[in-house]
């Protein structure tokens, strides 16, 4: 039996009666109220923070997400939403005398940095470029902002495009990202004239001012496709006024996301050391500013640092990452690291252990942390706290002040896999939980398979809706196997060149585990996953008959085609060892689709029309072949979407149709 749906934004069919009408439930419709929290900035005297707030625009024809600047003061006294316009506003940046706040928005069309006066009043557009601003930052003395823009079409290419004659040459004419400043004070014509910093044969990612305003480091890659992103970062300085470009971190591998010390003396950046390492490597180094040997910093304990600033008195370094289902804060010291000495700190959680801490800001000046935090069953909210973690203090009641129905407990639960290995995942129950009673069970895969499933509120909106497969009576267990984050560098790279063998067995593992502590019925076991996950659910379905029901979800059948088409290959191939024309033996065994003749579990095939991550051919290669062999099957293509839904109309579609795949499968009817 065979099913393709091309889903049209024409409406959404509630699945439930509304919250008015009947006791409240976990539906797509009231996940969706949960907005998101983030890019917050500490005014430089520490009495407020600014902060975005997406949600989304679901009026009529509209389904998109939009965000507007809020501020809120430190003392819980006020928290006003700052913007408002019919287009996003992000990435809210206080000047140093914390007067005007800076932003970027596309309400005149292309991208822009806007000011703000600090009481309100009408924004005035600062720059007006062609090709539109990526990112901004501004100068210590608050005179300056410096950006990154994309180099513009040449007259030739408009003419051509005009007239229809432009082709595009793939991986040639590239537009790269260049650093760029503008003066604050405008001239005698009344203009802030843009003056460019950088040009050549680079992209430019992140950069940071010295701290006397005279320099700015960048990191910077050849060419601005992704693929070249864990593979070829370098880093090098600039003068602020412009000049000669001058390399600083030029080696192999990847180096980026540089920050100067707080006496400018130093640069803080994140590097795999080297060597290219495409499964992912991120360990923090300094270097003199000046140049020299690059001095390591002791290993975080995952090995994948977010750095993002030093303490105020030099001698540490902020970062974040996540910690097993947790994500925090951290510092590490590197006093002795900056003496010349082998660095001997440890790393410190500045904040609570248990949930998910990010979107963090640190006044050097006052001491304060600014940061978003959630946990399960609490969802996101603004906190400030001192950086001992002391006393944090929610500032917003954005989304706490949704009453909630009521929810599946969530527990983390450990296991053992078949060949010893300890796995961790995250259990939630059904809503109403009733003990002794066996209940249907969800086997969830995250993507990656670098992923990592955390204690994030499991109410929040997303692909996969955690609470309302919960109200529908569905244990839902989402593991973290081998080659997840947050378990240190063995355990990430332990499913290299092993992808569908061992964190297979770490899955069944935990499957295994629910269902003899007598919570889930082995009779009805259904399994789904996204990119990676998807992976998994394909590889699943072709070693075992267990699952009444699978939903692959971005997934990636043919490794090898997979390969030629994707815009990633070399975190494929590195993850596999090598190319696959040297050795199609390992591509072949580890795909799906060498193995399609296998599966007899009825499969539902999700994905995006415009998925150029997990090109949308992986998806159609499965669903064609499962429908040739006879096996159930139906896809679901989500027009207009890359990887994963960007619409939120598109995004509350995907629960309710897995939803209706397995209760077809299990012939089970609804709660």
């Amino acid at each position: 039996m065979k099913k393709l749906c091309l889903l049209l934004t024409i409406g959404f069919f509630s699945l439930s009666l509304s919250a008015q009408e009947k006791e409240l439930q976990w539906t797509p419709e009231f996940s969706m109220q949960f907005k998101s929290i983030g890019g917050t900035d500490l005014s430089p005297d520490g009495k407020y923070v600014a902060y975005t707030v997406r949600e989304p625009i679901m009026e009529g024809e509209q389904s998109e997400y939009r965000t507007q600047i809020w501020v809120a003061a430190t003392d819980g006294s006020m928290n006003v939403q700052y913007t408002r316009a019919e287009k996003s506003s992000t990435s809210p940046a206080f000047s140093p005398d914390g007067q005007q706040i800076a932003f970027l928005s596309g309400r005149s069309g292309k991208t822009q940095i806007w000011l703000m006066r600090l009481m309100g009043g009408e924004p005035e557009q600062l720059t007006k470029s062609e090709t539109g601003i990526s990112s901004f930052q501004w100068s210590p003395d608050g005179q300056t902002i410096a950006f990154t823009s994309s180099d513009p079409e040449t007259e030739e290419e408009k003419k051509a495009k005009k007239e229809k004659s432009y082709v595009i040459e793939v991986d040639k004419n590239f537009k790269y990202s260049h650093l760029y400043a503008v003066k604050l004070e405008k001239n005698e014509k009344d203009e802030r004239p843009i003056q460019r910093l950088t040009r050549g044969d680079f992209d430019i990612g992140s950069f940071d001012w010295s701290p006397d305003g005279k320099t700015i480091v960048f990191d910077h890659k050849p060419d601005p496709r992704i693929n070249t992103s864990r593979m070829g970062f370098d880093i090098s300085l600039v003068p602020s006024d412009s000049g000669a470009v001058k390399l600083l971190v030029g080696q192999e591998g990847s180096d980026g996301n540089p920050k100067y010390s707080p006496d400018g003396k130093f640069i803080a950046f994140v590097s795999d050391g080297g060597k290219p390492e495409p499964i992912g490597l991120g360990d923090m180094y300094i270097i003199k500013a000046e140049g020299g040997k690059m001095m390591p910093v002791p290993h975080t304990p995952d090995r994948a640092a977010g750095l993002w600033g030093w303490t105020a008195d030099g001698k540490g370094l902020l970062f974040g990452e996540a910690y097993h289902t947790n994500r925090n804060l951290m510092m590490m010291p590197v006093g002795d690291v900056l003496e010349g000495k082998d660095g001997m700190g440890k790393a410190k959680m500045l904040l609570p252990k248990k949930g998910v801490s990010g979107s963090a800001d640190y006044n050097p000046k006052t001491g304060q942390l600014a940061f978003v935090y959630q946990t399960t069953d609490q969802p996101a909210e603004l906190y400030v706290s001192s950086t001992n973690g002391a006393s944090p203090k929610a500032i917003t009641k954005i989304n706490s002040a949704i009453e909630l129905p009521k929810m599946g407990k969530t527990e983390v639960i450990k296991w053992t896999s078949k060949d010893g290995m300890e796995i961790e995942g995250l259990l939630t129950y059904p809503v109403d939980y009733e003990p002794g009673k066996k209940y249907p069970g969800i086997l969830q895969i995250h993507g990656g398979p670098a992923g990592v499933f955390t204690e994030s509120f499991t109410g929040n909106p997303s692909i996969y809706l955690t609470q309302y497969f919960a109200e529908q009576g569905f244990f839902v267990l989402r593991p973290n196997p081998r080659g997840s984050s947050g378990y240190g560098k063995e355990f990430r790279y332990a499913n290299f060149m092993d992808w569908g063998y061992g964190d297979y067995e770490d899955l069944m593992s935990g499957m295994d585990k629910i269902i003899k502590d007598g919570l889930v019925d082995e009779d009805k076991q259904v399994a789904m996953g996204w990119s990676y996950g998807g992976y998994m659910t394909s590889f699943l379905v072709t070693k075992t008959d267990r699952f009444k029901a699978a939903s692959m979800g971005a997934g990636l059948p043919n490794l090898i085609s997979m390969t030629t088409t994707t815009d990633i290959p070399d975190y494929l191939v590195g993850h596999m060892g090598g190319e696959f024309w040297d050795d199609y033996e390992t591509y072949e065994k580890h795909s799906a689709m060498y193995r399609i003749k296998n599966v007899k579990t009825p499969t539902q095939v999700i994905h995006g029309a415009n998925d150029l991550r997990v090109p949308f051919t992986q998806g159609q290669e499965f669903y064609v072949a499962l429908d040739r062999l006879g096996v159930d099957t139906e896809m679901i293509v989500l027009p207009r979407t890359p990887h994963g839904p960007r619409e939120p109309k598109l995004l509350m579609q995907v629960s309710p149709r897995i939803m209706g795949w397995f209760e077809q499968q299990l012939k089970r009817v609804r709660p």
